[in-house]
């Protein structure tokens, strides 16, 4: 397994992601989505595992404004430009791709 986890670093969900890998001993790659956001190929792998809806945050201020934008690669290269909008822990295994706290799903990667 090749486990990445995106996320901010006050984000509970993603500190309680990284201690469910941690407790199984699973080697995983936290990267800190503020400081490092995430390349065009690896948010387009987790959009096509999730769907590009799943991706936004809700709770973000500026959630609501990416409804007016027509297309989805403007709402794309939105996420790409802030990547604060990003629903986090979003949690990679090769093309395999999770958005919050889904211990459920990661089960059945083990």
């Amino acid at each position: 397994m090749n486990i990445q986890i995106f996320g901010k670093s006050k984000c509970f969900d993603t500190k309680k992601a990284e201690r469910y890998f941690k407790e199984r001993r699973i080697k995983f790659q936290a990267i800190d989505l503020k400081k490092y956001g995430m390349s065009k190929g690896e948010l387009t792998s987790v959009k096509n595992a999730v769907g590009l809806e799943a991706l936004i945050d809700p709770k973000h201020p500026d959630a609501p404004l990416l409804r007016y934008l027509a297309y989805d690669a403007d709402k794309l290269e939105k996420l790409l430009e802030d990547p604060t909008l990003l629903r986090t822990p979003i949690v990679r295994n090769g093309k395999q791709a999770t958005v919050g706290y889904c211990p459920e799903v990661w089960a059945r990667w083990e």
